[in-house]
C-alpha cells in the first residue's frame, strides 16, 4: 500500500486533474489524498470573515463566484454526460450547504464546515473522473476517520481503527481517494489540521494504514538545498534523514508540512517527495537512514517575534526559567529559539496572538524586550562537533550580517540564528554560496 498525496496546485486545473489521475492509476494499490484545488481555500476563508464580520450579502456574492468557477471546471473536466450530471448535482449541494451555513451565522463550527468544502469538492470532482475513465476508484470520506482530540492532536489509533473498515470495504479497488486538511474533532464536529494540512493526513493515514511509502506530490522537483525564491541555481536533495527534513520543514521549508514527518518517523515509514509536473524527476527521499554528514540544506522562517526576559534580581534566580516556560505553557505558545545569560534568556515565537497576555504575565516578575520582524535562518544537515568548524562556518558566511541570536548544539542537526527579517534574502545568498557553491 503507498499513500499519495498531491497539493492544490497539482489538482488546480481540469488538465491537472486528468494527468494526477494518468500518475496514479499505474496498477498499484494506494490511497490518494487530495488538497483543495488551488485558490479554494483562500476564496472559503474570505467567505468565513465575511461572514464572521456580519456581512452576510459579500459571504453569498463570494460564494456564486466560487460556484461558478467550480461549473466551468466540472464543464471542461468531464464528458459524458452521466458523469456532468453527477457533478452538477455534487456541486450544487455543496453550495447550497454554503449558504445554508451563512444563513445559520458565523461560529467555529460553521467555519470548519464551510472550509471542509474545497477537499470534497476536489476529490469528488477527480472520482467521477475516474469513473468515467473506467478506473478502479473508491472515494472514501476522511471525516470518517480523521479524528483529533480536544488539544487539536490526531490520534493514531482512532484513526487506525476507524480507516480498517473502509480499507477491507474496498479490498478490490486500485485507488481509494480521500480528502486531505479535513477531519473531526473531540465533539465529532468538522474541523481541520491547520493550513497545509493535507502532508500531515497523508502521514497519518499512511501510519494508520501501515504504509509501504508516503509520496507528497507537489510543483517542485523535492527539497531543495536553499530558498529558489531567492537564491539562484539551488538543487534538490536525493536523500535526507527524518531528522534533517523535521527541521527544514519546522523551520520554512514550505514543500512539507512541519509536522508531516513525526508519524512517519514513529512508524518507520519513508516519504518520498516528487514533483507532479515533472514525475521523471528524482525527488527527495526520507528515511532514517542518515547518507551522509555536513550540510544539506538552508531554510529560513519569517514573522518571528523576539523576547528578551531579564530577571528583576541581580542574579538569575532558582525557579526563574520554570516560572518563564509556565507562562507560554499557559497560553499555549511553542519556544522556537532559546539563548541564556546570568540576568536575562531572551527567546522567540512564531505565533504572537497571545503576545499581549504574555508580556503581561512575564512583566510580574521581569523587565521585557520585544522585537518583531525577525526571521530565522536555519541550517540543517547532520553535523558533527566543532571539531569540523561547522558553526564557524555558518558565522563567517554571516559575518557583514547583525546577529540577534545563535543557537547550536540543542539538536545535533542544525544550527540556527536570528536576524532582522530585512537581511534574510542577503543572509541566505552568502550561506549558500559559503556553505555550498565553495565548497
Amino acid at each position: 500500500m503507498i499513500v499519495q498525496k498531491f497539493g492544490g496546485t497539482s489538482v488546480g486545473s481540469p488538465s491537472n486533474m486528468q494527468h494526477v489521475t494518468s500518475l496514479v492509476n499505474d496498477g498499484n494499490r494506494k490511497i490518494v489524498v487530495l488538497s483543495a484545488m488551488s485558490g479554494t481555500t483562500n476564496a472559503l476563508v474570505e467567505i468565513s470573515e465575511a461572514l464572521k464580520k456580519g456581512k452576510i450579502e459579500s459571504a453569498k456574492k463570494k460564494n456564486k463566484v466560487l460556484l461558478d468557477k467550480y461549473v466551468k471546471v466540472a464543464a471542461v473536466l468531464l464528458s459524458k454526460e452521466e458523469f456532468k450530471a453527477k457533478a452538477a448535482a455534487y456541486i450544487a449541494q455543496i453550495f447550497e450547504e454554503i449558504n445554508a451555513a451563512i444563513e445559520q451565522g458565523y461560529s467555529i463550527d460553521i467555519e470548519g464546515e464551510i472550509l471542509s468544502k474545497g477537499e470534497l469538492l476536489s476529490t469528488h470532482l477527480v472520482y467521477f473522473y475516474q469513473l468515467q475513465e473506467g478506473i478502479n476508484a473508491a472515494l472514501i470520506p476522511a471525516l470518517e476517520f480523521m479524528y483529533i482530540n480536544e488539544e487539536g492532536d490526531p490520534q493514531i489509533d482512532v484513526i487506525k481503527e476507524r480507516l480498517k473498515p473502509f480499507l477491507e470495504q474496498h479490498r478490490d479497488k486500485n485507488i481509494l481517494i480521500t480528502q486531505g486538511f479535513i477531519c473531526r474533532n473531540h465533539k465529532e464536529k468538522v474541523s481541520n489540521l491547520k493550513r497545509g494540512g493535507s502532508d500531515y493526513s497523508a502521514s497519518l493515514i499512511g501510519a494508520a494504514a501501515n504504509a509501504d511509502c508516503i509520496e507528497i506530490w507537489t510543483d517542485i522537483d523535492g527539497m531543495h538545498n536553499n530558498d529558489p525564491r531567492y537564491v539562484e541555481n539551488t538543487t534538490p536533495i536525493r536523500q535526507l534523514s527524518f531528522d534533517e527534513a523535521a527541521e527544514l520543514a519546522y523551520f520554512g521549508a514550505k514543500i512539507l508540512h512541519p509536522f508531516c514527518i513525526f508519524p512517519a518517523q514513529e512508524f518507520n515509514i519513508p516519504v518520498l517527495l516528487k514533483n507532479t509536473m515533472d514525475p521523471a524527476a528524482e525527488g527527495t527521499y526520507i528515511s532514517k537512514t542518515i547518507i551522509s554528514r555536513g550540510f544539506k540544506a538552508v531554510a529560513a522562517k519569517d514573522n518571528i517575534t523576539a523576547i528578551k526576559i531579564k530577571s528583576s534580581r541581580m542574579l538569575m534566580a532558582y525557579g526563574f526559567l520554570k516560572k518563564v516556560f509556565e507562562v507560554f505553557d499557559c497560553y499555549r505558545t511553542p519556544i522556537d529559539m532559546i539563548t541564556t545569560s546570568e540576568v536575562a534568556v531572551s527567546l522567540t515565537i512564531d505565533n504572537d496572538s497571545e503576545l499581549e497576555g504574555i508580556i503581561k504575565e512575564l512583566e510580574t516578575f521581569a523587565s521585557i524586550e520585544v522585537e518583531s520582524e525577525q526571521s530565522i535562518i536555519c541550517v540543517v544537515g547532520t553535523l558533527v562537533a566543532d571539531k569540523h568548524g561547522m558553526a564557524a562556518q555558518v558565522t563567517e558566511a554571516l559575518s557583514s550580517i547583525p546577529l540577534r541570536m545563535i543557537s547550536y548544539g540543542g539538536s545535533d542537526y542544525n544550527i540556527s540564528v536570528l536576524i532582522r527579517s530585512e537581511y534574510k534574502s542577503e543572509a541566505l545568498q552568502l550561506l549558500h554560496q559559503h556553505l555550498f557553491q565553495n565548497s
